[in-house]
């Protein structure tokens, strides 16, 4: 088994490769979040959140700058057309690429009042775009533009781009960072990170269950994380969850067992499947971007 890996459970020499190496293949990124993989050409599209840019990566081109200033773009996805749909916390908005190139805000406001800064985001196979919205853009210098918050708490809110519902589905967490849905989206898991900056704060997952295909009901406490808070996370095609923390991607059974880390040798803020099989595992960690080969596929590949 490769030095990358720490085995708690025998479950995961099934996911990882036995010969697995973690790679180093960018760095030079003041802080690295929110890649998403581009099947077309076979690349990484990540955010430099704290350097204010959008970067692109692939074995053929290396790494390029896509967007500068990006205002202070976190999170990325791709919706059901292909399209990247991202976070931005510097206009406090969920943002869209059209087809053209250009960039468009799709919604910046719930109940009338500004959104905090929203940070990370999934697309549910329904379209719709569910994202978290703590106030880091707010709060911290490198993260945003600044400003006053206008909403009472930090909630995970559900979006139909078609019709520009919005609702807030999640409200009773101190700061929703990270969030993934299950291979059936029956489950709901999102990442608290308020030990960051709160006293008082978690450093834990929560699991939700999905009902109705809109609401988040039944809020319990999946795993607490350490070293470190939760950031991004992924689930497999099995199940299995893999979730940033400060020493490594720490990989979870669905019944919460701690199956094992990948350690990477800088804090890991997100990640994302890619590769043409689906089975590379793309690790955004502090000024560099990591890349392992896996036994297993995510779920979140158009």
């Amino acid at each position: 088994m490769s030095e990358a890996i720490e085995i708690y459970d025998d479950r995961i020499k099934l996911l990882i490769h036995p010969d697995a190496v973690l790679q180093k293949i960018a760095s030079g990124v003041v802080w690295s979040e929110g890649p998403v993989y581009i099947r077309e050409d076979d690349s990484i599209i990540w955010s430099d959140a704290h350097g204010n840019r959008l970067l692109r990566w692939s074995d053929l081109d290396g790494v390029s700058v896509l967007r500068d200033p990006s205002d202070f773009q976190s999170g990325n996805y791709r919706d059901r057309e292909g399209r990247i749909v991202a976070c931005s916390s510097g206009l406090r908005a969920i943002i869209r690429q059209e087809f053209n190139g250009e960039w468009q805000t799709l919604v910046d406001r719930y109940q009338g009042k500004r959104l905090n800064s929203p940070n990370d985001l999934v697309v549910k196979y329904d379209g719709t775009i569910w994202f978290t919205d703590p106030p880091y853009g707010l709060t911290q210098p490198n993260q945003g533009y600044g400003g006053t918050q206008e909403q009472v708490g930090s909630y995970v809110y559900r979006f139909v781009p078609d019709t520009g519902e919005i609702e807030a589905v999640i409200t009773d967490m101190l700061r929703p960072n990270g969030l993934a849905f299950s291979p059936d989206e029956q489950i709901l898991y999102v990442s608290d990170s308020s030990a960051f900056d709160l006293p008082n704060g978690y450093h834990h997952i929560r699991a939700y269950d999905v009902v109705n295909e809109c609401k988040a009901l039944n809020g319990r406490v999946f795993t607490e994380i350490s070293p470190g808070e939760p950031d991004g996370l992924r689930v497999d095609i099995q199940g299995n969850i893999f979730v940033t923390s400060q020493d490594s991607v720490q990989v979870y059974a669905p019944d919460g067992t701690h199956l094992g880390k990948i350690l990477v040798p800088e804090t890991c803020a997100n990640l994302t499947f890619g590769g043409q099989e689906g089975d590379r595992l793309f690790i955004a960690a502090s000024t560099s971007l990591y890349a392992i080969h896996l036994n297993t596929r995510g779920t979140q590949l158009l």
